[in-house]
């Protein structure tokens, strides 16, 4: 979905300030991309001084998600926004949500970053980044349908979390098998078992904001839907 459509939704007398709102979003979304990026590094070099300062920049994530929520508020009872726009407005306001949490996952990872993991469990790391390379493309993907509105964009995004589940499934099971080998290892094992169900929680936050970026343009609420469903209505001109 290009500008020209986007702009369909939204009400002349407000444009810029529903536009203002989506580029401090995108902001936020491209400052929680760096986070989660700086988050896996501090992990592969264990990097202390990197952590601590992914731990201070939560502080930034949060500012932003009380800053857009009030203008969101402030809009919808000044304006009263018609159907279209409430719904761009409900889109802004649940992927600020979302963002936050993804915000919360990469404090977690950073936290695993200062604990001192044996070398031997290099292999396990070098897991867990693969998987946290994976939940940054997804959230970088869906940051530009979000851009765009772009709902066939975000329906590719929405089905990658499937991926993401199955990646942190058999990384479940090769800590499981660490665990179970050396008992020794299991506090440490269990710092990577917690940054690995975070990243797995990004996949689902990720598919939240694709669900978002759909409704915002189809019109419709695909949680909960079957895959064939959700098709059927990719397939329809909804709006």
């Amino acid at each position: 979905m290009n500008k020209q459509n986007l702009k369909r939704h939204i009400s002349g007398q407000f444009n810029s300030e529903l536009e203002n709102i989506r580029h401090q979003v995108l902001a936020m979304g491209g400052l929680i991309e760096q986070q989660l990026s700086d988050a896996i590094s501090a992990i592969h070099h264990l990097d202390s001084n990197l952590a601590h300062q992914i731990i201070k920049n939560d502080q930034k994530v949060n500012a932003f998600e009380v800053a857009i929520d009030q203008q969101c508020m402030r809009i919808i009872a000044k304006r009263q926004p018609t159907a279209g726009d409430l719904r761009l407005i409900f889109a802004i306001s649940k992927t600020v949500t979302d963002l936050e949490r993804i915000g919360d996952s990469a404090k977690k990872l950073a936290n695993v970053a200062l604990e001192k993991i044996d070398q031997s469990k290099k292999p396990l790391l070098v897991s867990l980044e693969n998987l946290g390379r994976q939940c940054i493309e997804m959230l970088h993907q869906v940051l530009d349908s979000f851009a765009r509105m772009d709902a066939e964009r975000a329906y590719l995004v929405h089905g990658q979390d499937a991926k993401i589940d199955q990646q942190y499934e058999k990384l479940v099971r090769e800590l499981m098998t660490y665990m179970m080998e050396d008992p020794r290892s299991i506090p440490a094992i269990m710092e990577v078992m917690w940054a690995a169900r975070a990243l797995e929680r990004v996949g689902d936050r990720v598919q939240n904001i694709a669900e978002y970026v759909i409704y915002f343009v189809k019109g419709q609420d695909i949680r909960h839907l079957d895959e064939q469903q959700l098709s059927e209505i990719m397939a329809s001109g909804i709006s």
